[in-house]
């Protein structure tokens, strides 16, 4: 398989909880919330563990937070789906992140590698 990404993955642990995912048409507001187990993060985005199944090319809000002061909020939309024995992985990637956020990104990795 060819390697497509453009920004290495950094393994970054977190819970994140998804309230809406939406599309330009359609809004899906579950009763509950769906959290999400985020396994990695990149300058293009994140991947995710999820019990519920999602759809793609759908977005979600979400506010991520990489310590030392450095969170932002940012859209991600659902652009890869694999089933697993209990959920499903997914990979999203950032809509319209600013370049100062991705900053943010690059100090994280040095800080991942340093420690």
């Amino acid at each position: 398989m060819r390697e497509r990404r453009k920004a290495h993955r950094i393994p970054y642990k977190a819970v994140i909880t998804i309230d809406e995912v939406y599309n330009q048409q359609d809004v899906i507001k579950e009763s509950r919330q769906i959290p999400i187990e985020v396994v990695d993060i990149s300058k293009g985005g994140i991947g995710f563990i999820a019990k519920d199944e999602l759809p793609l090319n759908y977005y979600f809000n979400a506010k991520i937070d990489l310590g030392n002061h450095r969170q932002f909020y940012s859209v991600l939309r659902i652009i890869r789906k694999e089933v697993l024995s209990q959920g499903y992985n997914y990979g999203c990637e950032f809509t319209g992140l600013a370049d100062i956020l991705s900053l943010y990104i690059d100090e994280f990795e040095d800080d991942s590698v340093s420690v």
